[in-house]
């Protein structure tokens, strides 16, 4: 009988040894685990209401972007690098099928960084955990 009481106290000893490592501040920027750079593009308006990949409708307006292979979800922070500005957005769709391009940026996300008027811009993309 007194082995249960003991026992829990030193289970409860163990978790709170752990328990601090997990606190996150609300305030702290993700941590980058994995860095991609090359050209990315926009699309919007011939796509705006239609069905994305993972079968939300794609709003042009939204801070999302397609990628080939990263999970639906993912939020990636995007820099230009002629303009240095950045967005974080998140993968909801499949794509760019164009070439050698890394991304494709819904309108509101490529007009946050500058790339409307040329339409393709290279970009340092970067996996946020």
């Amino acid at each position: 009988m007194k082995l249960l009481p003991m026992s829990a106290a030193a289970l409860a000893l163990c978790l709170s040894t752990f328990s601090g490592s997990a606190v996150t501040s609300a305030n702290a920027e993700p941590a980058t685990v994995r860095t991609i750079s090359g050209p990315a593009s926009w699309y919007g308006p011939g796509f705006h209401g239609r069905k994305t990949a993972n079968g939300e409708r794609f709003n042009q307006n939204a801070l999302t972007a397609a990628h080939r292979t990263l999970p639906f979800g993912t939020k990636v922070r995007v820099t230009c690098k002629t303009s240095g500005k950045s967005v974080t957005v998140r993968i909801n769709d499949r794509g760019p099928f164009h070439g050698n391009r890394v991304l494709d940026l819904s309108r509101g996300a490529a007009s946050k960084i500058g790339i409307i008027g040329s339409g393709v811009g290279r970009v340092k993309i970067e996996v946020l955990a």
